[in-house]
C-alpha cells in the first residue's frame, strides 16, 4: 500500500506538472504559422524555383507561409505557366497569391499591353500588381515624372479589373536630386493615391536614413503593402547605392519590426512579405525559416 500511495502521489504530481506545463508546450508546438498570414516574395527563392518550382513552393508552404507575391510574369504567363494553372498549383499547397511584381519600363506601355497585363493578373486573382524597380539610367526627375504618369494610367486600367497597382522602393528614390527628395517630392505627390499604393521596403528605406513609422505618420493609409527584410550593420549615414551585403533574416538584425508592425493601422497595411534579395546567401530556405520563426514567435505576437 505504501508503494501504491507513493506511486499515486508521484502520478498526481506528474499530472499537475503536465497541466501546468502541457498547455504551454502544446501551444508552442501547435502554433499554426499560416494563421499569421506571413507572406513571401518569391524573388527570395528564385534559383530554387528555376530548378524545382513545385518542390520549392511546397517547402515554402511547409514552413508556414500563407501569402505569396510573384516575381515572374511574361507574355500572359507566370513562371511559364498559364494563370489558372499556376494559381491551382499554389492553392493546392494551401497558399494564396495576393500580389505580383511586374515592371512597366521607362519607355512606356500602350493601352493594349496594359490591358493584357491587367487581364492576366485578374485571371490569376491577385489583389495587387507592383512596379518593383527603376533602371539606373532612368533615375532622374524628368524620367520619374514620365514614368509615374504612365503608372497612373496603368493603375486606372488595373482598377477596372479589381486590382490595385503599386510601387516598391529601393533607397535611390531618397537621394536628394535637383534640390528635392524624389520619393517625397515626386513619387508621393504625383502618384494618384487612389490608383497606386506604396509597397514600402523597410530595409531599403532604413538604408536611406528613413524611419518607416514616421513615413506612416506623414502619409497615413498610403502603405498597403510592406517588405520585411533585416539589416545586420548599422547605417551611420544615409546610403543610396543598391548595396545589399548586409541583408539578413527578419528579426536577426537591427530593424525594429515589432514597432513597424504595431503601426500597421496608420500605414493602412493589408499584406507584408518577407524578402531576401541575396537568397539567404546560398541558404534561402534556412533564411526564410528564421524569418517566419521570429515573426510568429516574437514580432507578430
Amino acid at each position: 500500500m505504501k508503494t501504491r500511495r507513493s506511486f499515486l502521489k508521484i502520478s498526481a504530481a506528474g499530472a499537475v506538472g503536465a497541466m501546468a506545463l502541457g498547455p504551454m508546450a502544446c501551444t508552442s508546438a501547435a502554433v499554426d504559422k499560416k494563421s499569421f498570414g506571413v507572406g513571401l516574395q518569391l524573388y527570395t527563392i528564385r534559383d530554387a524555383i528555376a530548378n524545382d518550382l513545385q518542390g520549392s513552393l511546397k517547402k515554402v508552404s511547409d514552413l508556414g507561409y500563407r501569402n505569396l507575391e510573384m516575381a515572374s510574369y511574361a507574355d500572359g504567363k507566370f513562371y511559364g505557366m498559364a494563370p489558372k494553372e499556376f494559381r491551382k498549383l499554389v492553392e493546392d499547397l494551401g497558399m494564396k497569391i495576393v500580389s505580383s511584381h511586374t515592371s512597366v519600363e521607362a519607355e512606356g506601355i500602350t493601352a493594349a499591353s496594359a490591358q493584357k497585363l491587367a487581364d492576366a493578373h485578374a485571371e490569376i486573382g491577385v489583389e495587387f500588381c507592383v512596379q518593383p524597380w527603376i533602371e539606373e539610367k532612368d533615375r532622374n526627375v524628368e524620367t520619374y515624372k514620365r514614368m509615374i504618369a504612365d503608372w497612373n494610367k496603368v493603375g486606372e486600367i488595373m482598377k477596372n479589373v479589381g486590382i490595385q497597382f503599386g510601387y516598391h522602393n529601393h533607397n535611390f528614390e531618397f537621394l536628394p536630386t535637383d534640390g528635392i527628395v524624389p520619393y517625397y517630392d515626386v513619387f508621393m505627390k504625383e502618384m494618384d493615391a487612389d490608383l497606386i499604393t506604396m509597397e514600402l521596403d523597410c530595409y531599403w528605406a532604413t538604408k536611406a536614413g528613413q524611419d518607416p513609422v514616421e513615413m506612416f505618420n506623414k502619409y497615413p493609409g498610403r502603405f498597403r503593402l510592406l517588405h520585411f527584410k533585416d539589416m545586420s550593420k548599422e547605417v551611420a549615414e544615409p546610403f543610396y547605392t543598391v548595396d545589399k551585403d548586409d541583408i539578413t533574416a527578419v528579426g536577426a538584425g537591427l530593424i525594429d519590426y515589432k514597432r513597424i508592425y504595431d503601426a500597421r493601422e496608420t500605414a493602412g497595411l493589408k499584406y507584408f512579405f518577407v524578402e531576401d534579395d541575396n537568397q539567404g546567401n546560398g541558404f534561402p530556405f534556412e533564411g526564410i525559416q528564421t524569418s517566419i520563426d521570429n515573426l510568429t514567435g516574437k514580432i507578430l505576437v
